[in-house]
């Protein structure tokens, strides 16, 4: 059976980290709420479901059969070795783990910059503490992240060409579309710290080259950046000082 992916249809956010794995191993998956006479309410039935008896909280999830799986660096955790896309070692397999949870907080950081007091109101409503936020996120925390990988990157003892260990896993393609994202958000910032981050930065020129994902970022199943979604660029947040 198909792996099925559940996330808000139109957005890439954290939906796409796990569609980059599947994409790359070829994997048999359906991205349930672009499928038609499926949509949201499937994904809204399975979220609101009254007999499920492991019913998730948010998207993403992903279902294998009777068994649903959510957040992202749990479902990654779960498909890498199935997909070839973990280290071999079970100790390296925890490391990859910790590194996608390093991920999911920077991933939220980012969210943060467009919605920095309330989800539920919009990013009109919350300009100035917007604008506030971006700034700290562009001069600390973008260093302070990058940095970190970078880092870990260059340090790997199996050599710099992957996050951890000495093939490519999920870690990999997660960072890749880190970079993609931030590069989309805050293109002034990102164009400014480039030259820090250079190990970091091969990795994801690497990652784009790979003829899978290549395919992938030409076909109209890669959705574009917007918006509404978890990388938002507004030329007003953005900054290079």
């Amino acid at each position: 059976m198909a792996y099925e992916l559940y996330y808000w249809d139109g957005l890439q956010g954290r939906g796409e980290f796990v569609r980059l794995a599947l994409e790359e191993a070829g994997a048999d998956y359906v991205d349930v709420t672009r499928e038609p006479g499926r949509g949201t309410d499937a994904m809204f039935a399975l979220m609101k479901s009254e007999s499920e008896p492991h019913v998730p909280f948010a998207p993403p999830f992903l279902r294998d059969g009777d068994l649903i799986i959510p957040h992202v660096a749990n479902i990654l955790f779960y498909l890498g070795p199935k997909l070839g896309l973990a280290p071999e070692d079970e100790g390296l397999r925890h490391v990859a783990n910790g590194l996608q949870l390093t991920v999911t907080d920077f991933i939220a950081e980012v969210h943060d910059t467009h919605h920095p007091i309330d989800m539920s109101l919009y990013y009109e409503d919350q300009k100035p503490e917007a604008k506030a936020r971006s700034a700290a996120f562009i001069r600390d925390r973008i260093p302070k992240f990058l940095g970190y990988f970078e880092r870990v990157v260059r340090q790997n003892p199996a050599g710099p060409d992957h996050m951890v260990g000495d093939a490519l896993t999920y870690v990999d393609l997660s960072l890749f579309q880190v970079i993609e994202g931030l590069s989309y958000a805050f293109p002034k910032a990102m164009a400014k710290r480039k030259a820090e981050y250079p190990t970091l930065l091969a990795l994801h020129d690497r990652v784009a080259k790979r003829p899978n994902i290549a395919r992938y970022l030409a076909s109209p199943r890669r959705l574009a950046f917007n918006e509404d979604g978890i990388f938002r660029h507004y030329p007003e947040l953005d900054s290079a000082e």
